[in-house]
């Protein structure tokens, strides 16, 4: 079904949803007094907890990072999944059946029905190859994972598997579980033979089970074990509905909290380098499964870098040293410029792949073919020039010539005369020619990059409108944040409601908010203009009223749709406006009392002072985006 989920089954789902249970899967929570509860961040390291969970309202927020929101903000940062991802996650739960409303040429999702009896058959399928893994005839299996330096325990937490040397196994076993024929073909387990009869897609291989991002399998990848196998190498599941290969990384599921917390993203090339890697402790890699590293998989990566304009990570490329992997990292330096971040490469001086490497040298061999990393943008000059006989005139212009264009492309231009002076050093030529070239390269490329300050950022489409200058910018956010409630009542939600009318600093505006209140909050409405007749009924103001009307229609100080990180950062806004203004208050009182004849009321001011220092930083990193 394609489109967006319906207004009232998000309310149904924030309703029936105890923040609570989904959090204590994965932060240990203890009571805090006043029917709140308290725990370890799981964002940023800390010793005391600062981590608050309000069952009542059903929100949380954490004091040391600034980090916030309900349920399913919950979901989306922790499992890193999209809104809807997470809503879906959440009506699973909670035996809710969705429904989604038609939006044009949106992507097809499969049915909610279809999806979860697609997922269960990828399960079984897992479970049942694991299971053949221990049997006689998967013994060259066996013998493939041992001699690359995998025992039986790296086997199972990788859930590795054996196709059997039998046309239809898997086929019967999930047919006796009650799945049928066209489910088994739709999700890419089975196939038709000549005889019209169904068959195991895949037979007498070692498999993996393939995840997508919240852990469910989605598809295999097949490896070649036997000589006389006419097939390719690796065979992977075809595309599916829920298996989409230019979107898919192996070992995403396992390498996801990893790259979040360290900012850093190593892409390696099969799965026997993905296992490799994650045991010889470079958690953070995953792999392409049957396809080039392209734009979609830059799209899963940066959600979980947060590769943004405040925060950029670090992307690392390991290609084999011969002339294809050479090949394939000149492409990624291709697609270099759609992340923010830094991206380098690193190749073995022995051109061994991290499988190979760890084999051969140890789990410290791996950790330093990382760690020696070195700028994309170098490789790739270094590939260029090494094309060319720079003894001779015609190959150093040439060379230049080749090498323009990459520097032209660096996304942060503050770099460009440093790799200017570089490449003319390398080339043994004056500055100024290879100057000029750079600025003919790039006047060539045009201006259609998105760029950020010195360097580059998100698509347009993903960054809000930069707003001119205005003299009371906080009277600004106060009116984005009511417009938020207003307008998209289902994506402000608690983290909306969870602020009280006080930290409205405009008169007018802090009356539209008690009105709110007042009609049930934001939590409880759906989008349309029964809502906003509620909330104008319930301004006891006419200026406020009038306003309703008007911020219902104004369009928001956003280019694209609002999203819960858009909320996020824009109330992180409004609050941080309020304290810092009760910070300037307080300043000023402790300034005015004499810390020698009121020594109680001093330090208890200047204890209040601190702590609300520290929740304006935390608030003020929330509020750049940098959750």
């Amino acid at each position: 079904m394609a489109g967006r989920i319906r207004d009232e089954d998000i309310a149904l789902v924030r309703e029936r949803t105890s923040i609570a249970d989904i959090i204590s899967e994965t932060v240990t929570l203890k009571s805090a007094g006043g029917g709140n509860l308290k725990g370890l961040c799981p964002y940023h390291d800390e010793k005391t907890p600062s981590f608050t969970v309000a069952p009542a309202r059903n929100v949380y927020f954490c004091h040391g990072c600034g980090a916030g929101g309900d349920a399913i903000k919950f979901l989306m940062d922790a499992e890193h999944l999209t809104f809807v991802e997470s809503v879906e996650r959440l009506a699973d739960r909670a035996n809710i059946q969705l429904r989604y409303i038609e939006a044009g040429p949106a992507p097809v999702r499969p049915q909610q029905g279809q999806k979860q009896r697609l997922v269960a058959a990828h399960a079984a399928a897992a479970e049942f190859y694991a299971g053949q893994l221990g049997t006689a005839g998967a013994r060259p299996a066996r013998e493939f994972l041992a001699q690359r330096g995998f025992d039986r325990t790296a086997a199972q937490t990788y859930g590795c598997g054996f196709a059997p040397d039998a046309w239809d196994l898997l086929t019967k076993h999930l047919r006796q579980k009650g799945f049928t024929g066209q489910e088994l073909v739709t999700a890419g387990l089975a196939r038709e033979a000549r005889s019209g009869s169904l068959i195991d897609r895949f037979r007498r291989r070692l498999l993996w089970p393939i995840k997508d991002l919240t852990g469910d399998v989605i598809g295999f990848g097949a490896r070649k074990l036997f000589s006389d196998d006419d097939g390719p190498k690796y065979l992977n599941t075809p595309e599916t509905p829920l298996y989409k290969k230019s979107h898919v990384l192996y070992g995403i599921s396992q390498a996801k909290r990893e790259i979040a917390r360290q900012g850093r993203a190593v892409i390696v090339e099969g799965y026997t380098d993905v296992m490799a890697c994650h045991l010889a402790g470079v958690p953070t890699a995953v792999a392409t499964c049957g396809t080039a590293f392209g734009a979609d998989h830059i799209s899963v990566l940066r959600r979980l870098l947060m590769d943004t304009d405040a925060v950029a990570g670090e992307i690392i490329f390991t290609f084999d040293g011969d002339a294809a992997g050479q090949k394939a990292a000149l492409r990624a330096f291709e697609d270099d410029q759609r992340f923010v971040g830094r991206t380098f490469i690193a190749i073995s001086p022995d051109n061994m792949d991290p499988c190979e490497l760890r084999l051969a040298k140890g789990d410290l061999a791996v950790r330093d073919l990382v760690a020696r990393r070195e700028p994309l943008v170098d490789f790739a000059l270094r590939q260029v020039l090494n094309r060319y006989d720079l003894d001779t005139v015609d190959g150093r212009v040439e060379a230049m010539r080749r090498a323009a264009p990459l520097v032209a492309k660096l996304k942060d231009r503050e770099k460009r005369p440093e790799y200017v002076r570089k490449l003319a050093g390398d080339l043994g030529m004056e500055i100024e020619p290879v100057q000029r070239a750079v600025l003919n390269a790039a006047a060539q490329q045009g201006t259609g990059q998105s760029r950020r300050g010195n360097g580059a950022g998100p698509p347009p489409s993903q960054r809000p409108v930069v707003e001119p200058v205005v003299d009371n910018p906080q009277s600004l956010v106060e009116r984005e944040a009511l417009k938020l409630a207003l307008q998209v009542p289902v994506l402000a939600g608690p983290m909306f409601d969870a602020l009280a009318a006080e930290v409205y600093l405009h008169p007018v505006h802090r009356v539209v908010r008690a009105a709110i209140e007042a009609a049930g909050g934001a939590a409880a409405a759906t989008t349309g203009a029964v809502w906003i007749e509620r909330v104008r009924d319930a301004c006891g103001d006419l200026a406020a009223a009038a306003l309703v009307g008007e911020l219902a229609v104004e369009p928001l100080r956003l280019d694209t749709d609002p999203d819960p990180r858009y909320v996020s950062i824009t109330l992180a806004r409004l609050e941080w406006g309020s304290v810092t203004s009760r910070i300037r208050e307080l300043k000023s009182k402790v300034q005015r009392v004499n810390p020698t004849a009121n020594k109680d009321e001093y330090f208890a001011l200047f204890g209040e002072l601190l702590s609300l220092e520290q929740h304006a930083r935390a608030l003020r990193e929330q509020a750049m985006g940098g959750l």
